[in-house]
């Protein structure tokens, strides 16, 4: 349940963000759906408090950045991950045992 909490909470600070700015409040729902974790929603919200975007296509480009910063960084540690596994195969070969 905290999980839910700390995504409302970081929802309801975008949407404050937004409407500080002059934007449509509810516009924090989908944007905070598809940034999908409270991190993001929060870094979405830092970007909307400093930048101060005049416009909604630019408060978007901002979360499709964000959406692919972290796209990218998945895709950065499942690399990492797979050639740690393709290291262990050549050092200790198909079985896996040490030797």
């Amino acid at each position: 349940m905290d999980n839910r909490y700390e995504w409302l909470r970081a929802r309801d600070g975008l949407a404050t963000a937004l409407a500080e700015l002059g934007h449509p409040a509810e516009m924090s729902e989908p944007l905070a759906r598809q940034l999908g974790s409270p991190k993001a929603i929060a870094r979405m919200t830092a970007y909307l408090r400093q930048a101060k975007p005049r416009s909604i296509e630019e408060v978007v480009d901002e979360m499709l950045a964000i959406c692919s910063d972290i796209e990218a960084w998945r895709n950065k540690k499942a690399a990492e991950q797979a050639n740690a596994k393709y290291n262990g195969m050549l050092n200790y070969g198909l079985d896996g045992d040490e030797e």
